[in-house]
């Protein structure tokens, strides 16, 4: 039963090299050349791929019924996905009824910004009163000391407005943003790889991920950060197939209808604004305004899609390829980017800016009129900007300069392999209280554990080789795209070997390592045109990896939701001594 819908590869239909008549591999010596296998069109602008008629006749389903199903479920998938995972993020988001890990920053920070523009320092028993009053608590009107911009606090901010000043409240929007995430990853990973199906299995395995799942119902920033990341890579993979679906249509046609490659086409076609490639530096200032290791992504992207460019106009038939986007598409591409993104991360600090500059205001808003006084060439920049840039200034000291022990923190490289990973709640009820079955026989556990599900990340980290390979060496732009997103969000935090860093900042890259995982399952499963029994032995295996990992995802559930298990459960998830 072969079917290309579960391949990586995209020249469906196509016989390899080595399979063309014999006759023609004798007649290269002298000079012939078989005619391309597909024009530029093709090469320019993939088809998606589409079951092999089989299946559907093996499955006993009509023409018609068929047809319909495939194209519906470019959505259709992708929804279902999708809605398995919201079910399991919105599942008792108020538990635990508590104020864990950072939330005691985000989520109080969050209620102050939207409410008076800026954050606010609040008593040390401030978080019991919040559990117990909820919105009817009284703000502070104390400036406070933040180091992260505000993007994140508005967002948890806003689904305190709407649903109360309580946890499920300040984690509404986090499992909203999850729940999307895992939407735009179906839809992504099925144009990345023009599948449906790829595209499917790299949403639901995120949708199985505990470190995705656990940031997804937890108020802190980095779940919106890896949001607004995601949705910056889907802007720019949609540009790239539009910008190459404009080089196909301008390059000429034979006699025969075939696209053939245009030198001069390639190289002087402009491709207009590209306005997916706007709401991609939109996307990008958000995630800067969210944290600021969204600069690194930012820098990662727009090398990318320069490159993509390039790789554009070369197939298209351009000579020379990197002078053609110089001229074209470098500046335009450069406006809709960094200037966007610069421009967004300072609105996002409009509240801050609009406060009271007579010390009430935001934290050293008035920091220009006071200890920022005098200096020549003051007179240039206005008193608003002059104390953001200081204030900016000072955060910088502060992360470069970050070394405090923490028991939870972690070197970047055990990261890949859940070396150390982060309790964010622990409580230890006893039998017939909280949840504790009365026949426990002692002490339960009750933890909120932030680690990714070990067997997906053990997997991803032989996917990581894979992709690589598949980029160095067959130099396939899927894998060098997702390398790109995973290097981006990993590879800086390396330059910090002596900063208290944590194992969940790793959740911005998890949509790629669920992407490259996808694509190792799709070679698993095998290329068009392998055997039968090749496809029904790559598909079993893939199959039983999958439902592995689903499994562990089940296994480790009560870490994952706070629930309380007798204390040997617990120890019996203790996989590592790291992981206590």
């Amino acid at each position: 039963m072969t079917s290309t819908a579960s391949s990586t590869d995209t020249r469906q239909g196509q016989a390899p090299h080595d399979q063309r008549p014999s006759w023609q591999q004798r007649l290269r010596r002298f000079g012939y050349t078989a005619a391309p296998r597909s024009d530029v069109r093709d090469r320019l602008v993939p088809p998606y791929a589409r079951p092999n008629p089989r299946v559907w006749q093996i499955l006993g389903v009509p023409h018609h019924l068929a047809t319909r199903f495939t194209r519906w479920s470019g959505w259709g998938g992708p929804l279902l996905v999708t809605l398995l995972a919201g079910a399991l993020r919105f599942w008792h988001l108020g538990s635990p009824k508590a104020v864990i890990f950072d939330e005691t920053y985000y989520a109080k920070d969050a209620w102050a910004l939207v409410h008076r523009g800026f954050e606010v320092n609040w008593d040390k028993n401030a978080n019991d009163l919040v559990l117990s009053t909820g919105s009817q608590i009284r703000i502070p009107s104390d400036a406070a000391y933040v180091v992260h911009p505000p993007v994140g606090k508005y967002v948890i901010g806003l689904g305190e407005l709407i649903f109360g000043f309580d946890p499920f409240g300040w984690r509404f929007m986090t499992a909203l943003l999850g729940t999307l995430s895992v939407l735009l990853l179906c839809r992504i990973g099925r144009r990345l790889f023009r599948s449906t199906f790829l595209g499917c299995l790299a949403g639901a395995l995120m949708a199985v991920d505990g470190l995705h799942f656990v940031m997804s119902r937890t108020a802190l920033l980095d779940g919106v950060l890896m949001f607004f990341v995601l949705a910056a890579f889907g802007c720019l993979v949609v540009d790239r197939d539009r910008a190459r679906e404009k080089l196909a249509a301008a390059l000429p046609a034979d006699a025969d209808g075939r696209v053939r490659p245009d030198a001069h086409t390639a190289e002087t076609t402009r491709l207009g604004l590209r306005p997916w490639r706007w709401l991609a530096g939109l996307m990008l200032g958000l995630a800067i305004g969210t944290k600021w290791n969204g600069l690194y992504i930012l820098a990662a992207f727009c090398v990318m899609a320069v490159l993509w460019d390039v790789g554009s106009r070369k197939v298209a038939g351009a000579g020379r390829p990197y002078l053609a986007v110089l001229k074209h598409d470098v500046g335009l591409a450069f406006l809709a980017t960094v200037p966007v993104a610069i421009a967004t991360y300072l609105v996002s600090w409009t509240g801050w800016i609009l406060s009271a500059t007579d010390g009430s205001g935001g934290y050293y808003r008035n920091w220009a009129s006071t200890d920022g006084k005098g200096g020549s060439w003051t007179w240039l920049f206005p008193d608003w900007w002059r104390s953001l840039w200081h204030y900016e200034h000072e955060v910088y000291e502060f992360h470069v300069g970050l070394s405090s022990p923490h028991t939870y923190q972690s070197n970047p490289w055990s990261w890949i392999v859940l070396g150390r990973p982060v309790s964010y709640f622990y409580e230890s009820p006893s039998p017939g209280t909280a949840g504790c079955p009365g026949d426990a026989g002692g002490k339960c556990a009750r933890e909120v554990l932030a680690i990714g599900t070990p067997l997906l990340w053990w997997v991803g980290c032989f996917a990581i080789l894979y992709v690589l390979w598949r980029w160095l060496f067959r130099r396939d732009w899927r894998a060098g795209a997702i390398a790109c997103g995973i290097a981006a969000g990993y590879l800086p935090w390396f330059m910090y070997q002596e900063r208290t860093i944590f194992l969940f900042y790793a959740v911005v890259f998890v949509p790629f390592l669920c992407l490259a995982v996808a694509m190792l399952l799709g070679a698993i499963i095998g290329p068009p045109g392998s055997s039968d029994a090749r496809r029904v032995a790559g598909a079993t295996g893939a199959g039983v990896l999958t439902l592995l990992i689903a499994w562990n995802f089940i296994y480790f559930w009560p870490l994952y939701t706070g629930q309380a298990i007798p204390i040997d459960d617990w120890r019996s998830r203790m996989w590592l001594d790291t992981w206590v």
